[in-house]
């Protein structure tokens, strides 16, 4: 089938055009993207070709989030500028997001314990294992990172939060890592590992409240499924 430019395009339709006429919000992530790239290929529109791009990352912008310029530029048509451009927008989400949760500090559920880590821990390839610390009112003193590892692991060293938990004052704290591989589940070593930490901290009255396992848009709450 014989591609129809973009400028061949009712004004409604087109990308630029669209967003003039109807607001950022009316626009799909394939017509933003195609915005960034200006152009496509012989074969495809920009749009065509954003569509194809996220749909090889399953339309998700964390998973596109994570292709390097190398990656990009196999595509026909995006060359180092446009997967350069592309790059760029998407860590200026990531970075307006945590920009956003800075100004959270009170946690209330596994949600919003969530919202806050995600940002960190969601497009990792490698496993990180993060402590929120709280004061009595469950507001956000501080949060640090613990421990990481390879694709499947990592080193926690339970004295190290039991010090960090006292220097900051902390009465609870939520504990928190992510599974690049995908997979929800704790493993037998993430439940022995969250009742050890508990064990040492109830010596110094610091409760942990939570273990969230964090899987790109998803995550598993400890104290949600009652293992906590």
């Amino acid at each position: 089938m014989n591609k129809i430019p973009i400028t061949a395009w009712d004004n409604s339709d087109k990308p630029r055009e669209k967003m003039m006429l109807k607001g950022k919000g009316a626009l799909s992530d394939a017509e933003l993207v195609a915005i960034l790239m200006g152009s496509g290929n012989t074969k495809e529109t920009a749009v065509d070709l954003a569509k194809r791009i996220l749909s090889d990352n399953n339309n998700n912008l964390l998973e596109l989030s994570r292709k390097s310029i190398s990656d990009l530029t196999k595509y026909s048509g995006v060359g180092e500028a446009k997967a350069i451009s592309i790059i760029a927008a998407l860590e200026l989400g990531q970075r307006r997001r945590q920009a956003s949760v800075i100004e959270k500090k009170k946690v209330t559920s596994s949600n919003d314990a969530f919202d806050y880590l995600s940002i960190y821990l969601s497009d990792l390839l490698h496993e990180e294992f993060w402590v929120i610390f709280l004061n009595r009112a469950n507001e956000i003193i501080s949060h640090k990172i613990i421990g990481e590892g390879g694709a499947t692991s990592t080193v926690v060293d339970v004295k190290k939060i039991a010090r960090l938990a006292i220097d900051h004052h902390a009465t609870g704290l939520i504990l928190a890592h992510n599974h690049p591989s995908g997979n929800l589940r704790p493993s037998e070593q993430d439940v022995d590992l969250t009742r050890k930490i508990k064990n040492a901290l109830e010596l110094f009255d610091i409760s942990v409240l939570d273990h969230l396992i964090v899987c790109s848009s998803k995550f598993y709450s400890f104290a949600d499924e009652g293992e906590i």
